[in-house]
């Protein structure tokens, strides 16, 4: 009788935007109970892990450009922003593989946590102020604006109101940009509407064919992150084969992108969604 799998088997087995809701969960949860025990919370190991608005301080701590967008400060916050991750995120792992999804997901948090700090100090309507960044919510911005413009179409029903994929995400971006005017969290708008940005970019040059987060997504696949390599050895003609054949599905992928960024994802056949599907899974 096979032993029950270990919860990293598990982990392991689940895809790269699961992980990343697990990993945001057990954040949390480490945070909450570390506080709740230590008091890290309020002048411990937290704020070295969120993401500061001055640049001083920010030079003492600069891996919190990273680490920010896993922290959340209650319940609801990482809640919401999971499940926006989740709904946005199918439509990006439909279309792509899941080192893109990663590169797309990291690199619109580092973004907006880059603007966040910038706006701080370049704006007199932030002079005087401080405060701190945390949550996920500009890397999930990233990952609608991408989805977004590459099933711009695709029909969505909130409740009783059907609408487009771009129609949604254009509501998410102008309800930000309304909010703006509130300083009690203008910092953190203006992360939502970097990382935004940073989507909408990737999103048109990968259309023009020039992928500017292939240099992360190979920083991460060398580093083995979230998906460990289990390639067994293989001879030289077979290696060679391979490659054949993942050259020729690559193109197959990058030919029916095309057909989205012209046509968009309503245009496709069956037979050509199906594919896709597939090779997000892959």
């Amino acid at each position: 009788m096979r032993p029950q799998a270990s919860l990293l088997d598990q982990f392991k087995r689940q895809d790269v935007m699961t992980k990343i809701i697990i990993i945001n969960g057990f954040v949390f949860l480490f945070f909450r109970i570390s506080s709740a025990l230590m008091g890290w919370s309020s002048n411990g190991l937290y704020p070295w892990f969120a993401l500061p608005d001055d640049l001083l301080r920010f030079v003492t701590q600069p891996w919190s450009l990273l680490t920010y967008s896993f922290l959340h400060s209650g319940f609801f916050h990482l809640l919401f922003n999971m499940i926006w991750l989740s709904f946005f995120g199918r439509f990006v792992l439909n279309l792509f593989p899941a080192r893109r999804f990663l590169s797309l997901y990291l690199l619109g948090g580092l973004f907006a946590g880059v603007v966040y700090v910038v706006s701080y100090n370049i704006f007199p309507a932030f002079l005087g102020t401080s405060g701190q960044l945390v949550g996920a919510s500009g890397a999930v911005m990233a990952v609608m604006a991408f989805a977004a413009l590459y099933s711009p179409y695709a029909p969505i029903r909130i409740f009783f109101i059907s609408l487009k994929l771009w129609q949604l995400a254009a509501i998410m971006v102008l309800w930000d940009l309304i909010r703006l005017p509130e300083m009690n969290n203008a910092g953190g708008l203006l992360a939502h509407l970097g990382g935004a940005a940073f989507g909408y970019y990737y999103a048109k040059n990968l259309q023009r064919g020039k992928d500017i987060g292939l240099w992360f997504d190979r920083v991460f696949d060398r580093l083995l992150i979230l998906w460990p390599k289990r390639t067994p050895k293989r001879s030289k003609s077979r290696r060679q084969s391979t490659s054949r054949t993942q050259d020729s599905k690559q193109q197959k992928i990058d030919a029916i992108l095309d057909k989205i960024g012209q046509s968009g994802y309503d245009s496709l056949t069956k037979e050509e969604k199906d594919f896709l599907f597939k090779s997000g899974r892959d």
